[in-house]
C-alpha cells in the first residue's frame, strides 16, 4: 500500500515522503480500515508515541495520523461491533501507524459507525477536535446549562466545535482570537468576543469554565478568570498554577466510541460542523506538514481514497 512514512527521526519534516508500505497486520480486535479521509497534527513528529511502541522499542518506518474515515476492509480475530464494508471513523493509537496510508489497523473500539449523507472529509475533520471539545467541556469542566465558558480560539478546529456544542448544553459562550477571526465566531453563536490582540482578556469577567488551546501566557493569564469552583481546562501543557479555590486540568484526548456517535449524530443532524479547510491528496501530505505550510482557514484534510 502506500503512505506516508518518515524513517529517520533526526529527518524530522524533511524525511517525510510517499513510501510503499506493507498492508497492516489486523491484530485480536483490530479492524483495519480502508482510509477515506485522515487528519493529523502538524507536531506530531516530535511525539514520542511517534517513535515508539507501547513497550516503548523504537519503530521506523513511522506512518503519522490518528484520525480516519472510511469503510472496514478487514477484521482480526475476535472483533465485534463493526462489519466489513461498513463505513466508520475514529481515532488511532498514538503509538502505532497512522492513517496517512491507504490502510490503517485500529482497534475497534477506538471507532464508531459513519452515518451515509457524513463526508469522509468532514467525518475526519470532526474527531480529535469533537473529542477535545466534548471530553474538555463535559468530562472534565462538567459545564451545565446557564454556566459562562471562555473558549480560546473559538474558531478554530477544536475551538469552534467547543462553542457549538457549549451553545447546545445551554452555556453563555465568550470566544476569544484575532480580529479575522470575530465574525466566525459570532456565526457560531458567541455571546461576546474577545480579540486577543487589542482587547482586555479579563473584559468578560471570571467565568466558569474557560478553555484553553493556545497555551503559553494566554493560559497564565486565563487562571485569574475562573470564579470559585469553576475550572481551567488545557490541551496544550500542565498549568503551572492553579486558581483559587477551583482547577486548572490538562488532558490528553482520548478515543470513545459513544463520544463519536454523539458527533456523527450532530453531524448529520446539521446541529454540528466541523471547521474544515483545505482538502489534499495523499501525494501532497509532507508539504501539509511544518511551520512553512500554507495557511488555510480551517483543519487540513488528507483525501486517500475517492468514494462512498
Amino acid at each position: 500500500m502506500q503512505a506516508i512514512a518518515v524513517r529517520d527521526r533526526d529527518a524530522g519534516l524533511a524525511g517525510l515522503s510517499l513510501a510503499e508500505l506493507p498492508y497492516p497486520h489486523a491484530a485480536e480486535n483490530d479492524v483495519v480500515v480502508r482510509v477515506h479521509a485522515a487528519g493529523f497534527t502538524p507536531g506530531e513528529l516530535a511525539w514520542e508515541g511517534t517513535w515508539t511502541d507501547r513497550a516503548g522499542r523504537e519503530r521506523t518506518p513511522s506512518v503519522p495520523g490518528h484520525e480516519v474515515s472510511g469503510v472496514v476492509a478487514e477484521l482480526g480475530s475476535g472483533t465485534t461491533g463493526v462489519t466489513v464494508g461498513q463505513r466508520v471513523f475514529g481515532l488511532g493509537d498514538w503509538t502505532r501507524d497512522g492513517t496517512l496510508a491507504e490502510y490503517v489497523a485500529i482497534e475497534a473500539r477506538n471507532l464508531a459507525p459513519l452515518p451515509a449523507g457524513i463526508d469522509h472529509a468532514v467525518a475526519a475533520g470532526a474527531v480529535i477536535s469533537g473529542l477535545a471539545a466534548w471530553q474538555a467541556l463535559f468530562d472534565h469542566a462538567h459545564l451545565r446549562a446557564g454556566q459562562t465558558a471562555l473558549i480560546h480560539g473559538a474558531a478554530g478546529g477544536v475551538g469552534s466545535i467547543a462553542v457549538q456544542l457549549a451553545r447546545e448544553a445551554g452555556a453563555r459562550v465568550v470566544g476569544t482570537g484575532r480580529a479575522a477571526d470575530r465574525d466566525r465566531a459570532l456565526d457560531l453563536g458567541v455571546d461576546g468576543f474577545v480579540d486577543l490582540e487589542t482587547d482586555r482578556l479579563g473584559d468578560p469577567g471570571v467565568v466558569d469554565v474557560v478553555f484553553d488551546v493556545i497555551g503559553g501566557d494566554i493560559l497564565r493569564r486565563s487562571i485569574a478568570l475562573v470564579r470559585a469552583g469553576g475550572t481551567l481546562v488545557t490541551t496544550i501543557e500542565p498549568p503551572t498554577i492553579q486558581p483559587e479555590n477551583g482547577r486548572a486540568i490538562f488532558f490528553v484526548v482520548e478515543a470513545d466510541r459513544s463520544q463519536l456517535a454523539e458527533l456523527a449524530q450532530r453531524l448529520r443532524d446539521g446541529r454540528l460542523t466541523s471547521n474544515l479547510g483545505a482538502v489534499r491528496p495523499l501525494a501532497e501530505a509532507p508539504a501539509a506538514f511544518g511551520p512553512d505550510a500554507p495557511r488555510v482557514s480551517g483543519k487540513t484534510i488528507i483525501q486517500v481514497t475517492e468514494g462512498w
